[in-house]
């Protein structure tokens, strides 16, 4: 393209509000001055939403990912699917309103999400979300461009944007919260399938009569093993603490469910780092050599552990990421590309703290 072609595209890019001229760059030829062009991030904002069973988790942010206002609390459980939809979508509208206009909505959900519709299953700990009214009602309310996906897979997103997988090709997470999530990512694309069930490890029958690996590592399901054998415990996190020969042997079994559920890992994507997320994440942090050596114990090529950098917010980070690339696409931003965007300023744990709602 010529110099005057390329000078015309940008004056229509400057009117249209999409970028605007930074500082002048320095340079010896005549001519028209030479100027940065960055996006104009403040023409818009996008709402990531990480909807647990337990907890809800939103997060508004400009066209660079700068965050704007962040909001936690618990899930409206007692609600069928209509209501819980439009409990959400108020929500989701309260946190944006006095930005710039909502572009775009991502949504994680706890459960197996298809790439078509969506159609959601497997969402056993908040089944109204399976209700095709749920995302129904959700997008009339919000009237916005609405992305829905798996939380796991948003929370690999937002580790590997932000957080702990950064810079990792392969890279995974399993999500250690009501239930147990996973996603895997290779060459920096998540791997997905078109019934939503890459990543369900939590499925994997290992215990007594088939017991699903996601009852044998779960904060639930840790309280549930417990009261069965008659252990008081207060909170999942007192297995990781207490001396009692009996809670020691509870651990025991737990920590040789999670080396199946990371050998399994391991062999289904070999990643260079597999992040560690969810409520029992900060317990399994200081153990984390340990669980490396006994995985390094079944196959060779054992990945580096680490715990989600972006903490409880690594889902609703993603969900921003996903939000913004869908807006990225509408701007015309190349497919191969979006890999690398958003580019802005760091989301990080502070930079969420000091816009917490």
């Amino acid at each position: 393209m010529s110099a005057a072609t390329v000078s015309r595209a940008v004056d229509h890019l400057v009117e249209a509000g999409v970028v605007r001229e930074g500082a002048a760059v320095v340079a010896g030829t005549r001519g028209r001055r030479a100027v940065t062009l960055d996006l104009d991030a403040s023409r818009g904002v996008v709402v990531g939403v990480d909807l647990g069973a337990t907890s809800t988790r939103l997060l508004a942010a400009d066209l660079v990912a700068t965050p704007v206002a962040v909001r936690e609390l618990d899930t409206a459980t007692g609600l069928d699917a209509p209501d819980l939809a439009a409990w959400l979508a108020e929500l989701v509208l309260a946190l944006a309103e006095g930005s710039a206009p909502l572009l775009a909505v991502s949504l994680g959900l706890p459960g197996a999400v298809q790439s078509d519709g969506p159609v959601v299953t497997n969402a056993n700990n908040l089944p109204q979300v399976e209700d095709p009214a749920f995302v129904r009602v959700l997008r009339e309310r919000l009237g916005v461009d609405l992305h829905v996906l798996n939380d796991a897979d948003l929370a690999l997103l937002g580790e590997q944007s932000f957080g702990a997988a950064r810079g990792a090709a392969a890279a995974a997470i399993l999500t250690f919260g009501t239930g147990l999530g996973g996603a895997l990512a290779r060459q920096g694309v998540l791997v997905q399938g078109p019934h939503g069930v890459v990543g369900e490890f939590g499925q994997l029958p290992v215990g007594p009569l088939g017991t699903r690996l996601e009852h044998m590592v779960t904060g639930p399901g840790i309280m549930r093993r417990a009261a069965e054998a008659g252990l008081a415990l207060s909170s999942p996190a007192d297995l990781f603490t207490s001396t009692a020969p009996a809670v020691a042997s509870m651990r025991a079994q737990f920590d040789g469910a999670l080396v199946i559920a990371l050998t399994a890992v391991t062999v289904a994507a070999e990643p260079d780092v597999l992040v560690l997320g969810g409520r029992l994440a900060p317990s399994l942090a200081p153990h984390l050599p340990a669980y490396e050596a006994a995985v390094a114990h079944h196959v060779h090529c054992t990945p580096r552990l680490a715990p989600a950098a972006l903490g409880s917010y690594s889902g609703a980070c993603g969900a921003v990421v996903a939000a913004l690339r869908g807006c990225y696409r509408d701007l015309g931003v190349d497919e191969d590309a979006l890999g690398d965007v958003p580019m802005g300023a760091a989301l990080d744990l502070d930079a969420l703290e000091a816009v917490r709602a």
